[in-house]
Parts: C-alpha cells; sequence; structure tokens
C-alpha cells in the first residue's frame, strides 16, 4: 500500500479487496465485518456456509463474495486468487486466519494429527500468501498480509505439538516473509490472540478448572472476544501501519506482561 497521507483515514480500507480465510465464524467472521465497516469488500474463504457472515458483512454495507474451499490442501489456491480477481479486480489485503488444533498427550500423537495440524496452519498459509504477494508485484501497488499467530507463537502449550510447532514456524515466517517483501511495499504481519471465546477453546472453558486457571493469569480477568481483533486487524491492514513488517502483535489482555 501507498504511504497515508498525514491528513487522510489512515484507517481507512475505502476501495481495497482483502482475502479472508476462516471466515464462516469467529475471529475470521469478526475481521470480514470490521473490514466491511472500514470500506473494504470481502471475500471470504472457507469449508463450511460464510452466509452468515455475508449477512454481516452486507448489513455493515460492505460487499462479500464466498469462495468455498478446503484449505488442508494447497490445491484451491489458484482459484481462490482467480475468484478475487474476477469479482473485484484486484487484491490488497491478505488474512491468513483459518487453523485448526489438536489436543493430546505428546506420547500418543499420531502422524496424522501432525500432519493435518500443519498442513492447514503453516503449509497453506506459506502458498497462499506466495500466490497473493506474486499478485501484489504484478499489480505494482503493495498490500498487506495479516497472519493469525497465537500465545504459542511464544510458548510451548500442553498436549498440541503440532499448533505450537505450526504456531511458532508462523511467527519466523512472518519475519522471513517482512525480510524479502517489505521492499516491495507488501507489510507482513500477524497477530497473536490470546485466550479468545473460539472453537478451538471450547473445551478449555468447559474445564472449570483449566478455565479458572487461565483466567487467573489473564490481567483483564476475561476470555477475549472475537471482537477484540476487530481495531488490529484493521490497523494492521490499513496504511497507519505502513512502516511495520515482520511484527506478532499480542491482543491477549495482558497474559504475556504476567
Amino acid at each position: 500500500m501507498s504511504q497515508g497521507d498525514p491528513g487522510s483515514n489512515l484507517f481507512s480500507l475505502r476501495g481495497k479487496v482483502a482475502i479472508v480465510t476462516g471466515s464462516s465464524r469467529g475471529l475470521g467472521q469478526a475481521i470480514c465485518v470490521a473490514y466491511a465497516r472500514s470500506g473494504a469488500s470481502v471475500v471470504g474463504v472457507s469449508s463450511s456456509s460464510s452466509a452468515q457472515t455475508k449477512e454481516q458483512v452486507e448489513a455493515a454495507g460492505g460487499q462479500f463474495l464466498w469462495v468455498q474451499a478446503d484449505l488442508t490442501t494447497t490445491s484451491p489456491i489458484p482459484a481462490i486468487v482467480e475468484a478475487t480477481l474476477k469479482g473485484f479486480g484486484r487484491i490488497d489485503i491478505l488474512v491468513n486466519n483459518a487453523g485448526t488444533i489438536r489436543r493430546v498427550d505428546m506420547v500418543d500423537f499420531t502422524e496424522k494429527d501432525w500432519d493435518e495440524v500443519m498442513d492447514l496452519n503453516l503449509k497453506t498459509v506459506f502458498f497462499l500468501s506466495q500466490a497473493v504477494a506474486k499478485q501484489f508485484l504484478k499489480q505494482k501497488t503493495g498490500g498487506k498480509i495479516l497472519h493469525i499467530a497465537s500465545m504459542l507463537s511464544f510458548q510451548g502449550g500442553i498436549r498440541v505439538a503440532s499448533y505450537t510447532a505450526s504456531k511458532s514456524g508462523l511467527a519466523g515466517l512472518t519475519k522471513a516473509m517482512a525480510n524479502e517483501w517489505a521492499q516491495h511495499n507488501i507489510q507482513v504481519n500477524a497477530i497473536a490472540p490470546g485466550y479468545m471465546v473460539t472453537d478451538n477453546t471450547a473445551g478449555l472453558r468447559a474445564d472449570a478448572e483449566r478455565s479458572r486457571s487461565i483466567l487467573a493469569r489473564i490481567p483483564a480477568g476475561r476470555w477475549g472476544e472475537a471482537t477484540d481483533l476487530m481495531g488490529p486487524a484493521i490497523f494492521l491492514a490499513s496504511a497507519a501501519s505502513d512502516y511495520m513488517s515482520g511484527a506478532l502483535v499480542p491482543v491477549d489482555g495482558g497474559w504475556l506482561a504476567r
């Protein structure tokens, strides 16, 4: 993206086109709505219906295009890019939000548990980012790539070997991409959400003892909501962050500061 004019709205996404993976619910849905409110057209990518997201985006005054895709493989990537260009003519923002987790004792972890998480959380993220970066270079417009990392980009976690590996890898990948692409006005950053109310944490929240121990460490005293990511996601997609690249931004209620 071009550098922001200090006299303009640095946080506006008007005229921009954003691809958001994992758009059907949770964090991805909230980011889609946030971008629509800021003026962007949104392409939501998910394996299950994003009809509810479409309704919310359109209620916010935005345009929404759904692309159904199974991101556990890289095969849908060309079609995602093609559909976006056909629908809106350009790409300005990519949010790699889709992800999965397996909670198993490490001594019992299977190759399937490993591969399914790594393929979605890291491999597809790399190759989708690569495809979108190629389009940015072709457009000569620059662009923004935002990864959704995790507290486990910084910490080891418990019973989540492949998830921790994938999110730690994503932290490194964010920096590596920034090193190569910042010179082309492509900013690559990541948000590291704390303990959020999502499908991935349903088991933790249902475990009263574990939930209490987690809340006891969060200075904010509550689990994060999907809406807590809206502001940071807009910031990292807008001209306000044009000189940020390779950063991991915790949105964690103070978890890491404890």
